[in-house]
């Protein structure tokens, strides 16, 4: 299993618990590293979580939004959804949403793959 099948999972599987590995921040030197973009991880409970995504994407960031707390075919999610394809369209971006747990949404120049890798 590769590492981003880690980090996203793969179809099917059941993560556990024990799958994941705690990091220490303060085990990476971050000193000097500035960077345009980064990788922003987000829980969409209800609308109002749908502000700061916005944000982070309009300010050149990758998010990745866990929506387990909602069914795809709740009228709340596909207003969500609609919003956030709206955000991602006015910035050249792009929206994917993996199984029914997660939504990804990056900024203008960051396309993402239909595909998996390693078929």
């Amino acid at each position: 299993m590769g590492l981003m099948s880690k980090i996203l999972g793969e179809s099917g599987n059941s993560r556990k618990t024990e799958d994941y590995v705690e990091l220490n921040a303060d085990d990476f030197d971050a000193s000097g590293a500035e960077t345009e973009r980064q990788v922003r991880i987000a829980r969409i409970s209800d609308k109002q979580d749908v502000i700061e995504i916005k944000d982070a994407v309009y300010d050149g960031d990758v998010v990745i939004a866990d929506i387990t707390r909602h069914s795809t075919q709740d009228r709340t999610m596909e207003h969500i959804s609609d919003e956030l394809k709206q955000v991602a369209n006015e910035v050249g971006g792009d929206i994917v949403q993996k199984d029914d747990d997660q939504l990804i949404i990056t900024p203008a120049g960051v396309g993402i793959a239909r595909e998996r890798l390693g078929r």
